[in-house]
């Protein structure tokens, strides 16, 4: 079983209906030359990717996937099937030499008389040459080959390479049923899906909750940075935790931050209505920043989160 962190596809039920939907694929022989996981990471999207690349390589696939004893399951499990080929991005980008290197081995006869499969990781990071190196493949693909194109953000896909492509359905998961996951995988009652959007969908919330003897969890440092930016947001002034921010955790910061004006709007609906458009503005801001931050080689980072608190209080004592 292809597992991450201790989590596999088959603990994840938001997967279930594109999990099956291939499996259905493989039993009636419909298989599509081109597959397109538009799931993030965070909700298992890679995870799934890799299910269906040993389930389409297994030479006895059942109905929860590749068998695991066959010499497919096997060779593919040890690392080392010789038809199955994965791309991941070369810095930013995933460049052409990349594709046009994939597209020479999948016309290759496969080596163990199966399907020849290859799993592009993140694969909005295609630029417009890669992306054109993969057209030819994706149009005319060479017997029993199969590609998936794994992606976070499927819309940043070229249409020229998304058209090509069956889409595997998907809905994403509610906050009560990932609430009642992180409840039966991680053992808590607490409902820590306040967070979601700021660590990135379920995998990532379950990893955060964990926690070593040196440090905190992440989840435990969002709690912090939640509790301070009220704090701070009261008082006028940065306090504990935002004193001591480091470069790493700016992001997280800032979008607990967001998450708290948010609220703060919500539960503050009879507000002068100026007041509460200028709280919109500030959050609209706080998440401008989030997005730009990635490419600022240098910021102030105790600065920014200053210059925040300072006009939050600056509208709120108008």
């Amino acid at each position: 079983m292809v597992e991450h962190r201790g989590f596999d596809v088959l603990s994840l039920p938001w997967l279930d209906v594109p999990r099956q939907a291939f499996l259905t694929q493989l039993q009636t022989q419909k298989v599509p030359h081109a597959q397109l996981v538009g799931i993030d990471s965070a909700y298992g999207g890679e995870l799934l990717s890799v299910f269906m690349a040993r389930a389409a390589m297994c030479s006895q696939p059942t109905h929860t996937g590749g068998c695991g004893f066959c010499k497919s399951c096997q060779l593919f499990d040890a690392g080392n099937h010789p038809d199955f080929y994965q791309i991941e991005a070369d810095g930013h980008q995933i460049k052409v030499d990349q594709i046009r290197e994939l597209c020479s081995r999948l016309s290759a006869t496969a080596q163990q008389s199966g399907r020849r499969v290859a799993i592009i990781h993140h694969s909005e990071r295609l630029n417009s040459a890669s992306a054109n190196a993969l057209l030819k493949t994706l149009e005319e693909p060479g017997k029993d080959t199969l590609l998936l194109l794994h992606s976070d953000t499927p819309a940043r896909l070229m249409a020229t390479i998304s058209s090509r492509c069956q889409r595997l359905p998907f809905v994403a998961p509610s906050k009560t049923l990932i609430k009642n996951w992180l409840i039966q995988q991680c053992q808590i009652q607490e409902d820590v899906t306040w967070c979601l959007s700021v660590v990135g969908g379920p995998l990532k919330l379950a990893e955060s909750l964990q926690s070593n003897s040196t440090q905190p969890s992440r989840y435990q440092t969002l709690l912090g940075f939640r509790k301070d930016w009220a704090q701070s947001l009261s008082s006028g002034h940065l306090c504990a935790s935002l004193l001591i921010i480091s470069e790493q955790q700016i992001i997280d910061a800032l979008k607990v931050l967001y998450l708290l004006l948010r609220q703060i709007l919500l539960k503050n609906g009879n507000q002068d209505a100026y007041v509460q458009a200028q709280i919109g503005n500030l959050a609209a801001k706080v998440m401008g920043m989030c997005h730009s931050l990635s490419a600022m080689p240098s910021v102030n980072y105790l600065g920014l989160c200053q210059s925040y608190v300072l006009e939050y209080r600056d509208i709120t004592n108008k």
